[in-house]
């Protein structure tokens, strides 16, 4: 897992987090055929690098492969989305809920500086996603759950799949004000140690982020 740090050391490390970030935030269109000769280009290096990196983004579900046709990048959609976020919303509850057991008074802490820092995005009007890593409101949670097997399926599996939705898709309007409004009570649920609470309002704030992103992908397809 690179992503704590995102200090490649190798070229292939740099090349697929590269790829990856270019498919995520759509520079690189959602449903177009990877090409490793103009990907080699792209970003100078071998075909063997570049199909590596296609490899890597097979596992995180950002990339798919279909008979004579080859590697694509994924299609959003809102049927993908609505498959996506069910079992989000399952298993970001259940990191909510293990967060405010296992998280430590520091790490809370920083999580409620972390939402400080974010204040100002909202306050501003602008779109309101927060960038991969840690300084991600829900990839701090992810970790807090301090369940490996959770983290593995959640931040190495589908992490940055959810993050090319929402990304692409952005979060604005009212919804950046509840949004943020919905991350602090989960915040002050897992601060006061109420695991139950805070599963509930995890589960809550991803069912309607789901339900704003829906309507969007709806509007565009429609």
């Amino acid at each position: 897992m690179l992503l704590v740090t995102e200090q490649p050391v190798t070229a292939s490390d740099k090349t697929f987090i590269q790829l990856r970030q270019d498919i995520v935030e759509g520079d690189i269109l959602s449903g177009s055929k990877l090409s490793e000769t103009e990907l080699a280009t792209r970003y100078a290096v071998s075909r063997a690098i570049v199909r590596e990196a296609i490899n890597r983004l097979e596992n995180c579900h950002l990339v798919e492969r279909k008979p004579n046709v080859g590697a694509r990048v994924v299609a959003l959609s809102p049927e993908r989305l609505v498959s996506l976020y069910q079992v989000r919303e399952s298993l970001e509850g259940m990191a909510a809920r293990l967060a405010a057991t296992n998280m430590t008074d520091d790490e809370i802490d920083d999580l409620q500086a972390l939402l400080n820092a974010h204040l100002q995005t909202v306050q501003s009007g602008d779109t309101y996603y927060q960038e991969a890593g840690d300084v991600d409101f829900h990839y701090r949670i992810i970790l807090g759950s301090k369940n490996d097997h959770l983290i593995s399926m959640l931040i190495e599996g589908i992490y940055h799949l959810i993050r090319m939705y929402r990304v692409q898709l952005g979060m604005a309007g009212p919804r950046v004000t509840t949004a943020f409004d919905e991350h602090r009570s989960i915040a002050r649920a897992i601060d006061n140690r109420d695991g139950e609470l805070a599963e509930i309002l995890m589960r809550r704030h991803i069912f309607y982020t789901r339900n704003n992103l829906e309507q969007k992908l709806l509007e565009a397809v429609g």
